[in-house]
C-alpha cells in the first residue's frame, strides 16, 4: 500500500492517475505505434522489387548497430518498445472507457452514440482483432513456426508461401482493414482532442485521417493479393 500511495504522489503516477494523462499516453503511444506500422509497410512493399531487396533489407535491419547492441539488438528494443506501447495503449483505453460509463448517468444509457460512424462503434472487436494477429503474425514471420516456408531470413519466400494461402489473406486482410479503422479514428480522437472543433477543421481531419488510413489499408493489402493473383511470386 506504501508503495501505491508513493506511487500516486510521484508526478508519473498524478499524470496517469488523470484522465488527461491517459489520452496522452494513448496520443504518444498511438503515435509511436502508428510510425512503426508505416515503416513496417514500406519495408512491406520490397517484395515488390524482388527477393533479393526484400531479403536484403532483413539482414540489415538485422545489422542496425549491431557494434552497440549485437546482432538484432536494436530489433528487440524496437520489438520491446512495441509491446510497451500496446500494452499501455490498451489498458489506458480501457480505463477511459470504465471511467467514463461509472461518470455517465443513469438516465443516460440510451444516449445518442458520439461519432456514431462504424469505425467508433467496432474499436473493441477490431483491438482484438489486431491483438490475434500480432500473435500470429510473430508465430508465422518472426518465429516462423506457423509458416508454410518458414526458413529464418528468407522473407520473400516466407511471404510468398503465406499469401498463396486464401484463408491466410482472408484473416491478414481483416486484421489490416480493422487496423485502418483504428488508425482512421484515433487519429480523428486525437486531432479532436487538440482542438479540431470548427465544421471546417472537424472535415480537413476527417479527410486527413481517412487518406492515411486508406494509404495505409491499400499498402499492406497490396502485397497478399499481389502473391494471390500471382504478380508475385
Amino acid at each position: 500500500m506504501a508503495v501505491l500511495e508513493v506511487a500516486r504522489r510521484s508526478t508519473p503516477g498524478r499524470i496517469w492517475s488523470s484522465t488527461i494523462g491517459k489520452k496522452a499516453v494513448m496520443g504518444v503511444t498511438g503515435l509511436a505505434m502508428l510510425l512503426f506500422v508505416i515503416a513496417h509497410m514500406v519495408g512491406n512493399l520490397k517484395i515488390f522489387l524482388g527477393r533479393e531487396s526484400i531479403d536484403h533489407y532483413a539482414v540489415w535491419l538485422r545489422e542496425i548497430l549491431g557494434g552497440l547492441l549485437g546482432n538484432e539488438g536494436l530489433l528487440w528494443v524496437l520489438r520491446l518498445g512495441l509491446v510497451a506501447c500496446v500494452a499501455l495503449h490498451m489498458t489506458a483505453a480501457i480505463q477511459l472507457a470504465r471511467r467514463a460509463r461509472r461518470a455517465r448517468p443513469a438516465g443516460y444509457q440510451h444516449r445518442r452514440r458520439i461519432q456514431g460512424s462504424y469505425a467508433a462503434r467496432t474499436m473493441r472487436w477490431g483491438g482484438v482483432i489486431l491483438a490475434l494477429f500480432i500473435v500470429y503474425h510473430i508465430l508465422d514471420l518472426t518465429a516462423g513456426v506457423l509458416n508454410p516456408n518458414g526458413v529464418h531470413m528468407a522473407v520473400y519466400d516466407n511471404m510468398v508461401a503465406d499469401f498463396k494461402l486464401w484463408y491466410v489473406v482472408l484473416f491478414y486482410s481483416a486484421a489490416v482493414i480493422a487496423l485502418g479503422f483504428h488508425i482512421r479514428h484515433g487519429m480523428w480522437s486525437a486531432m479532436q482532442s487538440l482542438g479540431a472543433s470548427s465544421a471546417a477543421r472537424q472535415k480537413a481531419v476527417q479527410s486527413f485521417s481517412f487518406g492515411v488510413a486508406l494509404v495505409i489499408t491499400l499498402g499492406y493489402l497490396s502485397v497478399p493479393f499481389a502473391v494471390l493473383t500471382g504478380l508475385v511470386g
